[in-house]
C-alpha cells in the first residue's frame, strides 16, 4: 500500500463527505449533532471557496459540482506527482 493509494482514499473520503452534505441539504437534520457538525466543518472551507466564486443559481447551489471537478483534478495532479517521484 503506497502513498498514492492513501492519497486516493483520502480524496474519496472527502468526496463522500461532500456528497453526504448535499443529501443533508435536502432533509431536516439537527445541525448540532456531532457527526453532522463535523461534516459541515470539514467541507465548508472547500464549498465556501467555490460558493464565493460561483453564487447559487436561485435555490440551486452548484458549488459542490465545481468542488468535485477541482478535487478530481487536484487528486490526479497529486497522485501523478507521487508516482513520478516514486513514493
Amino acid at each position: 500500500m503506497g502513498l498514492d493509494f492513501i492519497v486516493n482514499v483520502a480524496f474519496q473520503v472527502y468526496d463522500w463527505l461532500i456528497f453526504i452534505r448535499i443529501i443533508l441539504s435536502w432533509i431536516r437534520h439537527n445541525p448540532y449533532q456531532p457527526v453532522i457538525r463535523f461534516i459541515y466543518e470539514v467541507t465548508e472551507p472547500v464549498l465556501g471557496f467555490f460558493r464565493r466564486i460561483i453564487p447559487p443559481l436561485g435555490v440551486i447551489d452548484i458549488s459542490p459540482i465545481a468542488a468535485f471537478f477541482a478535487l478530481e483534478l487536484l487528486r490526479q495532479l497529486v497522485v501523478g506527482l507521487i508516482r513520478s517521484v516514486g513514493l
